[in-house]
């Protein structure tokens, strides 16, 4: 999806970016601190999953709120900083555990570097 600039907004469409952004951070806020000490692996859709999700979607509508993906990544470090610590270590292991699971590891070797100082590729 693209992410239209500010200059090619429609006010409703705005408004609507900025109601999904407050109701995403209300919910991830939510959610992450349900998720605290829930194991993801014994059934999908639990509360580390939902935190995930609403952060998700907290990016994509801070992206369109401000035009650009790094608004997004601004919205998602807001919520994550009213976290508690524990929290967002558990949560950040979880996002760990699914890049590890999705191929993310494969996806980027071929970069990493071969010896120390060594640049991949």
């Amino acid at each position: 999806m693209r992410i239209p600039r500010k200059d090619e907004r429609r006010t409703s469409q705005f408004s609507i970016a900025a109601d999904d952004a407050a109701r995403f951070a209300r919910e991830a806020s939510v959610y992450l601190e349900r998720a605290l000490g829930v194991q993801w692996y014994e059934r999908p859709g639990n509360a580390a999953d939902l935190a995930a999700l609403s952060l998700c979607r907290l990016r994509r509508a801070g992206a369109a709120l401000g035009g650009a993906g790094e608004h997004g990544d601004q919205a998602v470090r807001a919520a994550l900083a009213k976290a508690s610590p524990e929290t967002i270590v558990w949560i950040a292991s979880r996002a760990i555990s699914y890049m590890d699971e999705s191929g993310f590891p494969e996806a980027v070797e071929p970069y990493a570097p071969r010896e120390e100082g060594q640049p991949g590729g």
